[in-house]
């Protein structure tokens, strides 16, 4: 789920963190590094979840509609509970892995926030996605899962109270929602009729590998910070420390960081990885000054025997 791109910015907000709170414990930073991981798969969860209470919603409405002696919208459709009967929706729904996970974590959210459920429940079936869905006579599990993903991409995910929502309950939050949101359309693009349970549940990391390389690089950024600010101030003449910008030196310093300690990551892929890591999350110069920066450096380590690179390396 994540990739080492995601790790580097996870990293890069820790030590953000740090220097913004003034504490230089470690062990705290390495907690922090960790939560904030995890929480990225809390995020993918409730967002997972929000479809399966977005269903179970629809379910109580139809349940509802069917005792009334009033003719409602719905009635004007081919197949009043096509969107109940929807099968993506219903494998989501009827997910015991993801029950049993939420329970675990008692990630209740939509529960206590029932009305949230109602605001995306009330802008989903008001929305023409869902109404050229609910008068279309196609059916099947690939219709389905495409009006899922329309409903996901165009009416969910850019939802603001739900962004909001988020964004309240964590601030490392903010930069995750895009890349869940991201992942989650894709696995949805994959799935099929006979996707079992554990698919919807991903691993957040790929091995144990990656969590070491998110460590190793959060340690030994901030253990040789003086080290890399001499580093920086030796190709940055022009430039007094205070000049470049907080996230500017982050990065520049992590890059050099991965880039004398990681020889198994090759360099193109430590500058290419750093330099769109400062063009979303610095200022717009960021990237041809980091780059003047590390091109420079990486000249320098290759012919003084600094840069040490083995086999094919990693991502």
């Amino acid at each position: 789920m994540l990739t080492r791109r995601h790790i580097r910015v996870k990293v890069m907000q820790c030590i953000y963190a740090l220097i913004q709170s003034k504490d230089d414990s470690l062990e705290k930073q390495e907690k922090f590094l960790r939560v904030s991981i995890e929480n990225m798969y809390v995020l993918y969860l409730l967002i997972l979840s929000l479809l399966a209470e977005l269903h179970r919603l629809a379910e109580k409405h139809a349940r509802h509609a069917s005792k009334k002696y009033l003719a409602t919208e719905e009635d004007n459709y081919p197949d009043p509970k096509k969107f109940v009967n929807n099968k993506l929706l219903i494998q989501i729904s009827n997910n015991e892995s993801l029950k049993k996970e939420l329970s675990k974590r008692k990630l209740n959210n939509w529960y206590l926030n029932e009305e949230y459920v109602k605001i995306i429940y009330k802008e989903v079936t008001s929305s023409e996605i869902y109404k050229t869905y609910m008068v279309n006579e196609k059916s099947g599990y690939e219709a389905d899962k495409e009006v899922v993903i329309q409903l996901f991409k165009d009416i969910i995910a850019p939802n603001e109270k739900i962004y909001e929502y988020f964004e309240d309950d964590k601030l490392t939050w903010v930069d995750d929602i895009p890349i869940v949101n991201t992942f989650l359309v894709k696995r949805l693009r994959k799935a099929n009729e006979s996707t079992n349970e554990s698919f919807f549940l991903p691993s957040l990391l790929k091995d144990q590998q990656d969590m070491d390389f998110a460590n190793e690089l959060l340690t030994k950024t901030l253990l040789n910070d003086a080290k890399w600010e001499k580093e920086i101030e030796g190709k940055t003449p022009n430039w007094d420390n205070d000049r470049i910008a907080e996230i500017d030196s982050i990065i520049l310093k992590m890059a050099i960081c991965e880039l004398l300690n990681f020889p198994s990551i090759p360099e193109k892929v430590t500058l290419n990885e750093y330099l769109e890591i400062a063009k979303e999350y610095s200022t717009p110069k960021s990237s041809i000054f980091i780059n003047g920066v590390l091109d420079k450096l990486a000249k320098e380590y290759k012919s003084s025997g600094k840069l040490q690179k083995i086999g094919r390396g990693l991502r």
